[in-house]
């Protein structure tokens, strides 16, 4: 095969090896395991060519000895930037439909996180703080789990399955490290052993390729289903190329800085790819860049307090501090403990913050709806969804139930942004309404109660209304007691804590 493009970093995969030789091992592979695969797709290029290398490879087969599926499955987290959700989605369609028509054994879907996952549903409804590179809670949720959940599906039905992956060892030093370990490799075998899940083997057929052999292959050989690589290679040059590939384990690279993620990541303080693309013709994704840009601010330490809770979802209040000889203490008991047994004061502590509030939470919503609106009107799909309504009904349950959100803020926000009602549930046994709240708060100040705890408790007791067994009551309320209920000024006032203006606090 002719090369071409820049230099490469290593020596070409062709100067050793021929096209021919890299087909033949794939069907001797394929063959030899008797195995379904599952091969990771994510509309990048190392996705492409490993897709395409054994859609070749196993075409010239005879159709009786393709006897095992080829899954193509591409992880869809429901936030991925919307050019490249409607490349994959067109891809995947092209791919099932040519499949049909060739009589080959590929089928395409796509994986999507449960509803109690998804990104909005997390931020949201329970108040996850925007992802960073201490808190990157999203990656196992929104892509592992999706991904595992088909692979180990499949691995029920037929034992066993392949997971052919289009991880590279030149993509960086430390993906080479892992690509050549030896532990779970198998003897005399192209296959190695997945260091998670136990039922399935992995094969990287482009694992020697170097970045300009994965492009030298694109566009020398043309997509087996009728795609185009060249508009692939158009897409990397206006959004200063990287991809998100599959993840199905924590030693995947993450996105990161890459061009193919999700248009809300705040793992990096700026989306340089998003930038490119608007700068090369796609205006229209100005409001989601902005939105994106709104959601790394909330991550200023000056500024935190503003939109975060001073405790965790648990209840439980989390301070960082250290002893006069360096310790470090972390919680509130080891501190308590510590001042109690010495009589001295800790040095330098931080509150923890935890999610965000509730009143912020409705102003992300309102900010959504209002940029789902706006790239509606100004691009290229006026049915575009950024937010679907089953996210939306989720996050009014856990409002609800979990956050006392006893005005039932998501019906009144999103007729406000949208000027439309959908069909919200109405719960039979009843719940409280916001002068109920009004009334309940009255009372709890005039005894100095904290409205929110005697709310909590009575919502647990709403929820067990109308069962047989009520077994679990007991522990519920024990569980909402153990909360710490003292607010922000108390807590601070107690452990030495600076003033919030002058707090440089810890991410959680």
């Amino acid at each position: 095969m002719h090369r071409i493009g820049l230099p490469s970093e290593d020596r070409s995969i062709f100067d050793t090896r021929s096209l021919d030789e890299i087909y033949a091992e794939i069907r001797e592979v394929y063959l030899s395991t008797g195995l379904p695969w599952v091969i990771g797709y994510s509309g990048g290029k190392d996705s492409t060519a490993t897709v395409q290398l054994v859609w070749y490879a196993l075409s010239s087969l005879q159709r009786e000895q393709l006897r095992f599926p080829v899954y193509i499955i591409a992880s869809d987290t429901l936030v991925e930037t919307p050019v490249i959700s409607d490349h994959l989605n067109a891809t995947l369609q092209q791919m099932n439909e040519v499949a049909r028509e060739q009589s080959l054994p590929f089928e395409a879907h796509k994986v999507t996180p449960q509803i109690t996952d998804t990104f909005w549903v997390n931020l949201i409804g329970r108040g996850y703080p925007a992802p960073n590179q201490r808190f990157r809670w999203c990656t196992e949720r929104m892509k592992i789990q999706p991904a595992n959940r088909f692979i180990l599906d499949r691995a029920a039905e037929y034992g066993e399955v392949v997971m052919v992956l289009g991880g590279r060892k030149s993509e960086s030093a430390s993906r080479a490290q892992v690509m050549t370990a030896k532990h779970g490799k198998i003897t005399g075998s192209k296959l190695g052993r997945h260091h998670i899940l136990s039922r399935a083997y992995v094969y990287t057929p482009i694992a020697d390729f170097t970045t300009d052999d994965v492009w030298t292959y694109l566009l020398q050989v043309p997509s087996a289903w009728g795609g185009s690589n060249r508009d692939l290679a158009a897409m990397y040059q206006s959004a200063n190329s990287g991809e998100c590939p599959l993840v199905v384990d924590d030693t995947t690279p993450s996105c990161g800085n890459s061009r193919f993620g999700c248009w809300t990541c705040t793992v990096v303080t700026r989306d340089k790819s998003m930038e490119a693309m608007i700068d090369s013709g796609e205006e229209w994704m100005l409001p989601l860049l902005d939105f994106r840009d709104w959601l790394v601010e909330t991550q200023n330490p000056e500024t935190k307090h503003l939109y975060r809770e001073h405790k965790r979802r648990t209840g439980e209040v989390l301070i960082e501090a250290r002893t006069a000889n360096g310790q470090r203490l972390r919680g509130l008991k080891n501190i308590e403990m510590y001042m109690d047994e010495t009589g001295e004061e800790v040095i330098a502590p931080k509150l923890i913050r935890g999610p965000y509030k509730l009143e912020f939470c409705k102003e992300m919503l309102r900010r959504l709806l209002q940029t789902q609106q706006q790239v509606r009107t100004q691009g290229p799909d006026p049915e575009i969804e950024l937010i679907s309504e089953a996210e939306i009904h989720e996050i009014r349950r856990i409002w609800r139930t979990e956050r006392q959100d006893w005005d039932d803020s998501v019906p009144q926000i999103y007729y406000e942004m949208t000027g439309k009602r959908l069909n919200w549930l109405q719960d039979d046994i009843g719940t409280f309404a916001a002068k109920e709240y009004q009334v309940l708060d009255a009372i709890c100040r005039e005894h100095a109660i904290p409205t929110d705890l005697v709310a909590r408790l009575m919502e647990q007791e709403r929820q067990m209304q109308g069962m047989h067994r009520r077994a679990g009551i007991f522990q519920r309320i024990d569980d909402v007691l153990r909360e710490e209920w003292r607010d922000e000024m108390t807590i601070r006032q107690k452990y030495n804590l600076p003033n919030l203006e002058d707090s440089d606090e810890a991410e959680a």
